[in-house]
């Protein structure tokens, strides 16, 4: 059985005014309004939502491949987020071959990943790859004391600065980074502290 960890966001086993469930479901409401096509929820966790954007853009997306490196956690989604539109899959985000066997893909969503992984040249090199010309990704990650530093969340490699966040989309055509506090997902404003970035490139 898939129990809650602190960190797998399990919506069925927490408040509705959770902060932490809050927060993941305001990026997911967010990243709508770039849905269409064939879409790739890249570490989907236990898939509640690629089951939003499945029933909230159903009429703009054609799918939604919802990846995981946990078996449990994509049994957990297979039976309590189904949709007609949504497949999840078992597979590792930083597994070069993945992008021979999933495709290309119009948008890619991938929320408070990069900071669990080791290996973040070749995530990043596989979500350019599999990202088709002119498409969209979607992608966040909590700030922090920066590369290599000790963070204080135990599933964490490490937390990136907003500097560093930045550098990480230079090849892409053009970057728009929000800001979220909470629910709210905005531009940076001016004395305000953000605890979360969120980057919208474009191929």
């Amino acid at each position: 059985m898939l129990e809650y960890t602190g960190e797998r966001i399990i919506p069925e086993k927490m408040k509705i005014t959770n902060g932490m469930l809050l927060e993941h479901l305001a990026r997911y409401y967010f990243s709508l309004y770039y849905a269409n096509g064939r879409l790739l929820d890249f570490a989907c966790g236990t898939g509640y939502g690629s089951n939003i954007i499945a029933k909230a853009a159903k009429d703009k997306i054609t799918e939604v491949v919802a990846v995981d490196i946990d078996p449990l956690t994509i049994q957990y989604a297979k039976q309590n987020y189904y949709h007609p539109k949504v497949t999840f899959t078992l597979g590792d985000v930083t597994n070069s071959e993945i992008v021979k066997s999933l495709g290309t893909f119009d948008v890619i969503v991938s929320f408070e990943t990069i900071e669990h992984i080791e290996d973040e040249v070749q995530f990043l090199n596989n979500v350019y790859n599999l990202l088709k010309p002119g498409g969209t990704l979607v992608i966040s990650t909590p700030f922090g004391a920066g590369r290599g530093m000790q963070t204080k969340e135990p599933f964490h490699v490490h937390q990136l600065t907003e500097q560093e966040f930045y550098s990480l989309f230079s090849r892409y055509s053009s970057t728009e980074v929000f800001y979220q506090r909470s629910v709210l997902i905005e531009p940076k404003r001016p004395g305000k502290h953000y605890p979360i970035g969120i980057a919208v490139c474009i191929k």
